[in-house]
């Protein structure tokens, strides 16, 4: 529908309490005069002196009939709207008289009602849908003082949730949750109690306990949510270590906030936006892993390769010029793949931890596998820089 059909549709809701919308078919062509002559003609004397449509047009109770006609091969299909000032019994009465029309002029036609809009209900339905939005508006923007106030009363009856989960401060519902937050110290669980989430255990300092570590194995959902600040991201590196695939979300407070001290819509936007733990453990990885370089710069490797880099030679075998081999955890490898599709496979890749490359290690490919958190990359070749972004190349001369 164009703006000018809205228009007209506007005009007519404004002139009558109800609005007949029917369609038509017509087996020939025929012009919007010819349509509404038959309106008019076909149902005179139809409905009895007090339904005759020209006298209820002139009288102001029938509005005017718009008609709009779609000519496709011979063959015309289109809308007819008629607005009603009269009651509803009388609006239906004419509504089923329209569908007796059966010829237009020389045509065969049929014409049949799909509805009857009672423009003041769709009004209320604008007032309603108008109201709630404003009022959306008002709590969001007006209601944060009183918020606050909530907040700092409603503390008082939570604080006395938190338990002790073998030595570590968590909410009630930790243990018997399908899902559980991991945060930092008891001062992270005590914020998310004022905000209702009583599902939270801290880790109460370095190192994971064998409990919490079984805990989560548990669970069908584990979230780290954790300080936006170093401290938060090195925190995470050792739950991801601890954890391994038992950790399944990642959330992360705003750059250089601490989870104690978020208000309420904050600690909610975080957790709404959570990321898949992989995906944000190897996006954090390599993030760190270019902070690192920026702070000692980066060179080429005067280090032996690992054991286990030589132990990925003999994948080179056989292996396409400039096609590539993951290398998952587990030690097993994926299936070669192009240059082209790399990305996208590194991307679908879950645990890979180093990759072999059957040419150059270029720029290109150090993005690539720092992206994907991998630490170590073999190629046939490595030109003067061999650490980027994390990464550590090494070619087929330095093994």
């Amino acid at each position: 529908m164009g703006p000018a059909d809205c228009r007209n549709e506007k005009n007519m809701a404004n002139e009558g309490k109800y609005v007949i919308h029917a369609t038509i078919k017509a087996d020939g062509t025929v012009a919007r005069k010819d349509v509404v002559g038959a309106i008019f003609g076909q149902t005179e004397g139809l409905l009895g002196e007090d339904l005759q449509l020209r006298k209820l047009q002139r009288t102001g109770r029938i509005g005017h009939v718009d008609v709009n006609l779609n000519n496709n091969k011979g063959r015309v299909k289109g809308e007819i709207i008629m607005t009603s000032s009269i009651d509803q019994v009388s609006t239906a009465v004419i509504g089923a008289a329209l569908e007796t029309i059966d010829r237009i002029g020389p045509c065969k036609a049929v014409i049949r009602v799909q509805r009857i809009e009672n423009v003041h209900s769709a009004k209320r339905d604008t007032v309603i849908d108008r109201a709630k939005s404003l009022l959306m508006e008002m709590i969001e923007t007006g209601a944060d003082e009183s918020k606050n106030i909530l907040d700092e009363v409603r503390a008082v009856l939570t604080l006395d949730t938190e338990i002790e989960y073998h030595g570590m401060t968590a909410g009630p519902n930790v243990k018997d949750s399908e899902a559980i937050i991991i945060v930092e110290g008891r001062n992270d669980v005590r914020n998310l109690l004022k905000f209702g989430i009583k599902n939270a255990v801290a880790t109460m300092g370095s190192g994971l306990k064998p409990e919490l570590i079984e805990l989560a194995g548990k669970k069908k959902s584990v979230t780290a949510f954790l300080d936006g600040d170093r401290g938060g991201r090195l925190l995470l590196m050792e739950i991801s270590g601890s954890l391994g695939k038992s950790l399944t979300h990642v959330a992360m407070a705003p750059q250089s906030r601490e989870v104690e001290h978020l208000e309420g819509k904050v600690v909610t936007k975080c957790l709404n936006q959570k990321e898949a733990a992989n995906k944000a453990v190897s996006r954090i990885t390599a993030e760190m892993a270019k902070e690192d370089d920026k702070s000692v710069g980066r060179g080429s490797a005067a280090l032996e390769a690992p054991d286990e880099v030589k132990g990925w030679a003999e994948k080179m075998d056989g292996l396409k010029t400039n096609n590539a081999i993951i290398i998952l955890e587990d030690g097993s490898a994926t299936e070669p793949v192009g240059a082209r599709k790399l990305e996208e496979a590194l991307a679908e890749a879950e645990g890979a931890q180093g990759l072999v490359f059957a040419g150059k290690v270029n720029d290109r490919i150090f993005e690539l596998a720092s992206g994907a958190g991998i630490g170590n990359v073999l190629g046939k070749t490595v030109g003067k820089l061999t650490l980027k972004g994390g990464v550590q190349a090494f070619g087929l001369n330095d093994l």
